[in-house]
């Protein structure tokens, strides 16, 4: 495959576990230095996708190359910030400890203090905006504190892609927006790719150059203007939905039987789109 302007793509690619697609004939390209929103209801597969990037499942037909290659265990060109989970708050392990795993996490306890690597760390706390707090107990910090340095661990290696797996769960809506921009900007100035799993795109609307939503082993993608419409979900869902904007964020209508969804929980709508009013 050539691999000019693409980070990333997939040709006819099926993922399936215990004999069933999780998603089937995904044929996409992630073009360089592009922000993609990976969306869709719980168990559709988002984060499986990510975890096909790493080379840590295989794909059950087609074939998938990254930066170049075939997906490897342990690139150090891609960088990676999981789903925000609270840290022990005794656990004694300081922020900059955390960022430092980024460098030489891979290596039998922390590894040796050489300078340039702690110009990196140091660099990538500061990009993060965490340099005030980064020698406190990660466990001490908030939430939204832990996550800006999981992302300065994401950058310290100075990859060429970023995956990040709902970084903005469990976050109330101050910090979901200054992740969401230090991401945006680490894309603006290193020119690197970014695949965001979220079940909000509203926080990032503004920064998305496409979409793929993923459900029920089926998928769509594109910018946001062209999947973000009832037409596309419903095509999707199988079952009527409706999308409308409501000052500046998209809100998800779908009926009650749509994919298994009940309206009376609005949790339970397309959790990808709906605007809950308050942090997941």
């Amino acid at each position: 495959m050539a691999t000019t302007g693409a980070s990333a793509r997939f040709e006819h690619v099926t993922l399936a576990y215990d004999g069933r697609a999780i998603w089937a004939d995904l044929s996409l390209e992630i073009a360089s230095g592009t922000f993609t929103a990976i969306i869709g209801p719980n168990g559709s597969g988002k984060t499986s996708l990510l975890r096909a990037v790493l080379g840590l499942v295989a794909p059950s037909a087609g074939r998938i190359e990254v930066l170049g290659h075939a997906p490897r265990r342990g690139d150090p060109a891609i960088g990676y910030v999981p789903q925000h989970s609270s840290f022990d708050r005794d656990l004694p392990l300081r922020g900059r400890d955390l960022v430092r795993f980024g460098i030489d996490g891979h290596r039998w306890g922390i590894g040796l203090g050489d300078g340039a690597a702690g110009a990196r760390v140091e660099r990538a706390i500061a990009e993060v905006e965490a340099s005030a707090y980064a020698s406190a107990p990660i466990g001490r910090l908030s939430g939204g504190e832990q996550q800006r340095l999981r992302i300065a661990q994401a950058l310290a290696g100075d990859p060429r892609m970023l995956l990040c797996d709902e970084p903005l769960a469990n976050l109330d809506l101050r910090h979901q927006q200054g992740i969401a921009e230090l991401i945006a900007r680490w894309r603006r100035n290193s020119g690197g790719s970014v695949l965001f799993v979220t079940h909000d795109i509203n926080p990032i609307l503004d920064v998305v150059d496409r979409v793929l939503f993923v459900v029920g082993g089926r998928w769509a993608a594109g910018t946001p203007a062209e999947i973000l419409t009832s037409e596309r979900l419903t095509e999707l869902y199988r079952s009527h939905v409706d999308v409308v904007r409501v000052h500046d964020r998209i809100v998800v209508v779908g009926e009650s039987t749509a994919a298994g969804l009940e309206l009376e929980e609005p949790h339970h709508l397309p959790p990808t789109l709906v605007d809950h009013g308050a942090p997941r």
